[in-house]
């Protein structure tokens, strides 16, 4: 993967994102639903317009509001030129606090604290038997979805659900933008339950403030419980 800069730049968001329906899904669709996000959410560089068409195929069968949101960014992919599309990439979730693919920034930021999030994530991959090998972070979105779709551990869906906040904030920020990935996100979204109240009002307070800056307070692991690594040889993710 091309190295690329982080830039503490910001955008301005005013309101909650508008909610999305919940849809029920079938645990294949479900895992084909993550799947497809985890590689279409990664960076797009080479081979990445060689795996469009079986991504295609894979969310083909899935509920009809969510193959859309697929179907739009795959549409905006295939008339991208590759460079255009890696740029594209690079100006959404590279310099923009509130587009951050990184989960645990939402609620850690860039603090101390955050690096005891992370290790809460690897702890979580070898609680599900996988062991996390690849140059991203471990909370890495495209990473926690994948684990989501290949591993038949509750853990995957936990990690999700203890940082819906960063998902709802990271939705909001795209749909500002109007950047294609918001379809994608969306996607994601729709295959989760709505969210509550209480998570709706932290979601506004980090659209107005964005991730913190101290710790303080705050639930910097999101609502992640400890994990106990699970018994067996670890597999591996994100190799």
């Amino acid at each position: 993967m091309t190295a690329r800069l982080r830039l503490p730049m910001q955008i301005t968001l005013n309101r909650m994102p508008r909610p999305m329906q919940s849809l029920t899904l079938t645990r294949d669709q479900r895992r084909a639903s993550q799947m497809a996000a985890s590689l279409l959410l990664d960076y797009p560089g080479p081979g990445f317009a060689e795996r469009l068409g079986a991504i295609e195929a894979s969310v083909a069968a899935l509920p009809a509001p969510i193959a859309a949101e697929f179907a739009t960014f795959l549409d905006h992919a295939r008339a991208t030129p590759q460079a255009e599309l890696e740029a594209q990439y690079v100006a959404t979730f590279d310099v923009k606090r509130k587009c951050c693919l990184y989960l645990s920034y939402y609620t850690a930021g860039d603090t101390r604290r955050r690096g005891t999030a992370l290790v809460a994530f690897l702890e979580a991959y070898r609680a599900a038997g996988w062991e996390f090998d690849a140059d991203e972070l471990p909370d890495f979105l495209p990473a926690v979805l994948e684990l989501a779709a290949r591993s038949d551990s509750p853990v995957a869906s936990e990690l999700i659900a203890a940082h819906r906040e960063g998902l709802e904030v990271l939705r909001a920020a795209l749909e500002r933008l109007d950047s294609p990935y918001a379809a994608v996100v969306r996607a994601v979204c729709g295959s989760l339950p709505e969210i509550d109240d209480a998570t709706r009002e932290r979601v506004l307070a980090l659209i107005d403030e964005g991730p913190p800056t101290e710790t303080v307070g705050l639930s910097f692991l999101g609502n992640l419980p400890p994990f106990t690594p699970a018994g067996g040889p670890p597999e591996e993710v994100r190799t």
